[in-house]
C-alpha cells in the first residue's frame, strides 16, 4: 500500500513539474535580448538606457548607464526587477508573466553591458 502512495506521489511530482518547465518554454517565442529590450524596456529606458525618454522621465525610470548604480547594484536585484516589478522610485512593471526565466537573465546581462 505504501509502495503505490509512493509512485502516485513521485507520477504526480514529474507531471508538475514538467507542466511548470512547459509553461516557462512557451513564455519564450524565440526572442533576442535585443528584441526583448527593444520591445519591453526601450520605451522607459530608452535605446542608450539613459531613461531619457518621455514616458522614462514621467516614470522615474532608472538611468542603467549610472556607474555607481551599476557598482552597487547585483544581479539577482536586476533580475527580481525585471520579474517582479519594482514601485520604488517609480513604476517599473513586472515582467514574469511574459519573460522566462532565461530571458530574465539575458536581460540582466544585457543591462550589464550599459555600464560602459
Amino acid at each position: 500500500m505504501m509502495r503505490r502512495w509512493s509512485l502516485t506521489f513521485l507520477a504526480v511530482l514529474v507531471l508538475l513539474t514538467s507542466l511548470a518547465v512547459s509553461a516557462n518554454q512557451r513564455k519564450s517565442k524565440g526572442r533576442t535580448t535585443p528584441q526583448l529590450y527593444a520591445s519591453l524596456c526601450v520605451a522607459c529606458h530608452g535605446a542608450d538606457g539613459r531613461a531619457k525618454t518621455s514616458k522614462g522621465k514621467f516614470s522615474h525610470a532608472r538611468d542603467l548607464t549610472d556607474a555607481k548604480w551599476q557598482e552597487d547594484v547585483t544581479d539577482e536585484r536586476i533580475f527580481n526587477s525585471i520579474m517582479n516589478g519594482r514601485n520604488v522610485r517609480g513604476n517599473m512593471p513586472a515582467f514574469s508573466d511574459k519573460l522566462n526565466e532565461k530571458e530574465v537573465e539575458s536581460l540582466v546581462s544585457f543591462v550589464r553591458k550599459f555600464k560602459g
